[in-house]
């Protein structure tokens, strides 16, 4: 895994024109237009999990931390507890996972006769796919926060990885991505790109061109992802620090 030296958007702070708390702005809305919806569904599936893996980790069972999940997102959209989030009350994670642990301590008994069976689900959760990931999270490494920060870590890289599958399927390449993808995080891939160019009847340097613009792109996207969620260029680096601390813990 790189450093985060190696995870700079070309030009630096200057290609970070606008404010940005886009994401969290819109699904606080909740008014029912599209864009409101969209932006909901992204923090959703970029946080559900990590959150997930926080409960199951502090001891509770595969059902209770589903169920607590669900409602806790109901809890925040029912209550437009999202349209209280701040850029100055911090990083949107923490913000998250402090809503959570209140939620757990104060709310949970009052509403589990309500929400438990009863009440509408208000995202999808796959809990067996769920419980198959979590299977793989280290023992005893990492405390309930410091894995529900490796889980946010892991999920923006997924969701970077599958943007840029799509990007070169789009473009009839998506062989090409999966042959360099092992050179995003590891110059030193298990099969040379000396290799791979010929396996590919390119030119090394044509490989290496290839390489370094797949590097640059995912930089880029890594960037405007963490920028849904902060609102500013130095914030985005100091996000990109806990990211891969995160992922290196």
């Amino acid at each position: 895994m790189p450093g985060d030296s190696e995870f700079r958007f070309p030009g630096g702070h200057r290609d970070f024109r606008t404010t940005r708390w886009t994401t969290i702005s819109h699904a606080g809305k909740r008014d029912g237009s599209a864009e409101s919806e969209k932006a909901l569904e992204r923090l959703c599936r970029t946080y559900w999990y990590p959150l997930y893996v926080f409960l199951r980790r502090q001891g509770k069972s595969p059902q209770d931390a589903e169920d607590l999940t669900q409602a806790f997102f109901g809890h925040m959209l029912e209550n437009n507890a999202l349209g209280t989030a701040r850029p100055e009350r911090g990083r949107f994670r923490t913000f998250l996972l402090t809503a959570l642990k209140h939620f757990v301590t104060d709310q949970w008994k009052k509403e589990t006769a309500q929400k438990r069976g009863g009440g509408a689900r208000l995202i999808e959760l796959d809990a067996q796919i769920a419980e198959d990931r979590y299977r793989f999270e280290p023992v005893d490494r990492f405390d309930p926060e410091k894995l529900f920060e490796r889980r946010w870590a892991m999920t923006l890289i997924e969701q970077v990885l599958a943007q840029l599958e799509s990007e070169y399927d789009l473009k009839g390449k998506r062989d090409l991505f999966i042959r360099l993808q092992p050179f995003l995080f590891d110059k030193k891939a298990e099969i040379p790109q000396a290799t791979i160019a010929q396996d590919l009847g390119m030119k090394e340097a044509t490989l290496n061109t290839e390489v370094f613009r797949l590097r640059a792109r995912s930089r880029q996207l890594l960037r405007e992802e963490i920028a849904q969620t902060v609102t500013t260029a130095a914030e985005i680096d100091s996000e990109m620090r806990e990211l891969f601390a995160a992922l290196q813990a």
